[in-house]
């Protein structure tokens, strides 16, 4: 099976600054759904969780002589969560994640790297 990453991009705190109970309960509903979608549809879920907010961020600097609070980058976008997916067949997966990615953010979908297969 190849492993993949999906990541959920978007405004993190958008979440918990300016949706509704009811609006977030939607949405967890929906990840939720997701979530059953895969199972049902042959892929595993390996791991996965939500990210707390942009603002608990430590960032190692390249070099690693000095860490600084929040992302590397100025940007309104942050990785919120991640799911580690197991599947065969990337197209199906790329299928689920348009429920999720139908809540307002964008979800990306990326291949690991296996031991074996990485460049000499």
């Amino acid at each position: 099976m190849t492993e993949y990453v999906v990541l959920i991009v978007g405004d993190g705190d958008r979440w918990w600054t300016t949706m509704s109970e009811q609006e977030r309960k939607d949405g967890y509903a929906e990840y939720g759904r997701f979530a059953q979608q895969l199972g049902e549809r042959g892929h595993r879920i390996v791991g996965g969780a939500e990210l707390q907010a942009s603002t608990t961020i430590r960032t190692v600097q390249p070099g690693g002589a000095a860490v600084t609070d929040g992302p590397f980058a100025e940007t309104a976008e942050q990785v919120g969560g991640y799911f580690h997916i197991e599947t065969e067949d990337l197209d199906d997966l790329l299928e689920c994640c348009k429920i999720i990615a139908a809540l307002g953010d964008a979800v990306q979908v990326v291949p690991t790297v296996v031991p074996d297969t990485r460049p000499s």
